[in-house]
């Protein structure tokens, strides 16, 4: 299929792979001065999304104006995801040739640079040239607006009208929201030939079966007001994408994905462990589209585990354990008793290491994480399957809300409990189940509208970016600067009192990012003083001053003083060079699968949340300070430098969680530590001062969390404890030196007294048992008891039967304050205990029970004893 042009991008003769297609696209876009960008997280810095779920997702803040982007074009090769919320292929996979839940999204991309007249001709350079793809069989769709792109790809291009088709809105037209850039589109579509469907065009094939498109270029060329006007932009952009795994089929000459080199070996590695055979094309046939399930989760769960995503009960987490339980529920349909995912994983990091190194180096992390989920969800699917054996004896109808149950707690799609039903001749409440179904998508739907919403303030502060442009930061080298009021908007505090957020042209407040908390402090002029609250982003490099106006006011143009609160300030440098010297000891103590999922860095202490399977032990946690506080001890400097991000990566620095980086990265080293980081840190690892863990504990499956202090709160903390220390050591009469055996030594002697207790009580028991026999009627005793603890009663009970008594009943008031009743009966009575006291029990308030010889029971109204004691003998009392 591959010709040679000259621009090093053909995939040339022979076998065609994934990898030499990727490198195709991203070779042709950088022999035309394009940025070679690397694929960004699955894990989206969009709050907005789960999942990054298209190539253009990590350039959004350039097509929307929120941040410069460091080049005019760009190109990539972008992993995406699509499974749960809008963007969700999840159910679909294993049922059609082309629905994956992951997959690589091919995109280039133009800033304001070049537009259609640079970007059709180079399409079709690329597909007809560099793949081979024969022109003859392309079909192009263009918006039926857009003259312009018809027209190039007839008068330049050379396609025939008669193969360029226009459709609406709905096929070709695309926007990021109701607001903002949007624009036409035009798509690349291929003929795939009569056994694929009748022809027309893709006009007439809305299924795309027959005429399949490939490649979508956006033209971004209008800015979409709320009223729904469109105005031209001054510079349109462009953003194209096309999925790697559709191409790749086609280059390779296959019907679908899942005989592509992607896929095929995963397929192969299902068959072997399942015993089944794999039949191509067969859609039909319920053990080949299980084994495509098995295959594309494999792939996807292998690569979001890798970014950082693991199971959980919650947001992407919750999506990850749905792809890996869909997984495993088909392994134990074809059954397969033994794991599957640890050695499908494998395969899918030998498939896809070369383009992303990163799976190789988490390997054995991924199979750890996903054989252990295997192992949980393998205990739950029984389990599921005894609740359903369970309600199917009920009755003629399973209820829709035990279909559900199965469905949302126990993973069982409604389509295996309605087999497993049939088979006796049951039916399932459907509409019970679209009820409970519709009701979790409003509340899902609610909880996302809820994480999308945002504040009226946003469009203030894109003016305020546009007008002044960013804010400089001098915090790393300054605690005040001289600066210019920019802006002052009206808002409200957190305990919602009056507030102001205020713009500064420079500022040396941090602002909250990467874990570390904003700065506090004054800013303050001739005219007015405010107290800083917190320090926020407002947009990207926009810092935000939340404050309160104490005295005078501010307006547009005055020239300030802002100084943050140095101490505060200070004790948050302790914790952040902490926290990296922490996160260097833990992955040195458990492992490199260790990874940070989060970090809160204030002033009074650290909390670092990171992946590992099992909680720490009290040796794991004493190696891990040792190490730490070694660091501190040799009191190396701490070096913060700017670097490209390859260079970064060649000195081993770590990412930390959440932040986000371009290609010119801070690199911090703090004694053995090496991380990315834009925070800010103490001169020397001595500066920290002690470093204490003061709390371990998980957070979610798989998820761990700990907390520290350093510095002045060790100090403190160590304080408190030798007083703690002191004041127990008083106590029990001994030296601080010799407090354990102090303690154990009152230990030992409120043990004895115990003792010693408990056998003069038996001796008052014996003694009060037989003065309470003496009262007895035919062998028959309820009398009232006060004063003893239910423990005790209950042995003055068994004292009084042993006495000869055939049924005892005692009721009286605790020591405690409450109401006891004790029943105990001789074995040969014929009667339990417990219906001795029952009624009695509610009488006072209360409730209990036993089986047989004795029964217990309590309760809270003591003036209803006496009622109690009538009812006891009455049930004492043989009829």
């Amino acid at each position: 299929m591959g010709t040679t042009n000259g621009s090093g991008s053909s995939l040339g003769s022979g076998p065609v792979s994934a990898d030499a297609l990727r490198s195709s696209f991203l070779d042709f876009f950088a022999a035309r001065e394009h940025a070679v960008v690397p694929s960004a997280s699955l894990i989206p810095h969009d709050p907005s999304l789960m999942f990054t779920v298209a190539g253009m997702v990590p350039f959004k803040p350039y097509f929307v104006g929120d941040e410069v982007p460091p080049y005019q074009r760009a190109v990539s090769s972008q992993k995406c995801a699509r499974a749960g919320g809008k963007h969700n292929d999840l159910d679909d996979v294993g049922r059609t040739k082309r629905h994956l839940v992951f997959f690589e999204m091919l995109g280039n991309f133009s800033f304001g640079d070049y537009f259609k007249s640079e970007i059709i001709p180079w399409s079709w350079e690329l597909v007809t040239q560099g793949w081979g793809f024969d022109g003859d069989r392309l079909w192009i769709t263009v918006h039926d607006t857009d003259d312009e792109a018809e027209a190039i790809w007839h008068e330049v291009v050379g396609v025939p009208m008669e193969r360029i088709q226009r459709l609406g809105d709905k096929d070709n037209f695309w926007q990021m929201g109701d607001t903002g850039p949007c624009g036409p589109c035009s798509e690349i579509h291929i003929d795939r030939g009569p056994a694929f469907g009748p022809e027309g065009g893709p006009l007439h094939d809305p299924a795309g079966d027959r005429f399949m498109e490939f490649w979508n270029l956006v033209f971004m060329q209008f800015d979409q007001a709320s009223d729904g006007t469109r105005t031209p932009l001054p510079k349109p952009s462009v953003d194209t994408g096309a999925g790697l795994e559709r191409i790749l089929a086609l280059v390779q000459g296959v019907d679908s994905v899942w005989e592509t080199d992607l896929m095929q070996p995963l397929l192969d590695t299902a068959c072997s462990l399942t015993g089944r055979r794999y039949v191509v094309g067969d859609y039909a046939d319920r053990d080949s589209f299980a084994m495509r399930v098995l295959a594309e989760h494999a792939r996807s769960a292998t690569m979001l585990v890798s970014d950082g995503v693991f199971p959980s009960n919650e947001g992407r987490g919750y999506v990850l354990r749905r792809i890996l339980r869909r997984a495993v529920r088909f392994a134990f349909m074809l059954g397969t008793d033994r794991l599957v995912m640890p050695d499908l994983a494998a395969t899918a990091v030998d498939v896809m290491g070369n383009a992303y190194p990163d799976v190789v180096r988490n390997r054995d992390f991924i199979q750890g994480v996903l054989a252990r989920e295997e192992e949980r969800f393998r205990h739950t699917l029984r389990t599921g399957l005894g609740i359903l054996d369970t309600e199917l004896e009920t009755g003629a109808t399973l209820t829709g809300s035990t279909a559900f149950l199965l469905h949302d707690t126990y993973g069982f799609p409604l389509e295996l409990t309605q087999e497993i039903a049939a088979e006796r001749s049951i039916d399932v409440d459907l509409e019970g189940f679209s009820v409970e179904m519709a009701a979790q998508r409003e509340r899902a739907k609610a909880a996302r509208k809820d994480a999308a919403g945002g504040g009226g303030l946003v469009e203030a502060h894109r003016e305020v970016l546009e007008q002044f442009g960013t804010t400089e930061f001098v915090g790393y080298r300054a605690d005040e600067c001289d600066a210019r009021v920019v802006a002052v908007l009206n808002t409200t505090a957190p305990d919602g009192s009056d507030a102001v957020e205020i713009f500064l042209d420079s500022t040396p407040f941090y602002a909250e990012s990467g874990g570390q908390v904003g700065d506090t402090g004054t800013i303050w002029s001739s005219s007015g003083r405010a107290e800083v609250l917190d320090t926020t982003f407002a947009l990207p490099n926009l810092r935000r001053h939340l404050a309160v106006i104490v005295d005078g006011e501010f307006a547009v143009g005055d020239t300030v003083t802002a100084r943050i609160d140095v101490a505060r300030r200070s004790a948050i440098r302790r914790n952040h060079t902490g926290t990296h010297v922490l996160h260097w000891a833990l992955r040195h103590v458990l492992g490199d699968h260790v990874k940070q999922a989060g970090s809160h860095v204030g002033p009074d202490r650290l909390r670092f949340d990171f992946s590992h399977y099992a909680s720490l032990t009290d040796a794991e946690v004493a190696a891990i300070e040792r190490l730490a506080n070694a660091e501190t001890l040799s009191n190396a400097p701490v070096r913060a430098f700017e670097t490209t991000k390859d260079e970064a990566e060649t000195l081993g620095a770590i990412a930390f969680f959440g932040d986000k980086y371009g290609d010119i990265v801070r690199v911090l080293e703090a004694g053995s530590s090496v991380e990315l980081c834009g925070g800010t840190h103490v001169s020397a690892t001595g500066d920290i001062g002690t470093i204490k863990i003061v709390a371990e504990s998980s957070i979610g499956s798989n998820l761990r969390r700990i907390e520290a202090v350093t510095g002045e709160a060790s100090v403190a903390l160590l304080q408190r404890d030798e007083a703690v220390l002191a004041e127990v050591a008083s106590l029990v009469g001994s030296t601080t030196a010799d407090v354990v055996d102090g303690v154990r030594r009152r230990l030992d002697e409120v043990k004895a007294l115990n003792d010693e207790l408990k056998q003069l009580r038996a001796q008052l028991a014996v003694g009060r048992a037989s003065e309470i026999a003496a009262t007895a009627t035919d062998g028959i005793v309820v009398t009232r008891v006060d004063g003893l603890a239910p423990g005790d009663l209950r042995e003055l009970a068994l004292a009084v039967r042993q006495s000869g008594v055939r049924r005892c009943v005692l009721i009286g008031e605790t020591n405690t304050g409450g109401v006891g009743l004790v029943a105990a009966v001789d074995a040969g009575e014929g009667v339990e205990a417990a219906a001795l006291i029952r009624d009695a029990a509610k009488a006072v308030g209360g409730g209990g029970g036993g089986k047989g010889d004795v029964a217990t029971a309590g309760g809270k109204d003591v003036a209803a004893i006496d009622t109690a004691l009538t009812i006891a003998r009455e049930a004492a009392t043989p009829s």
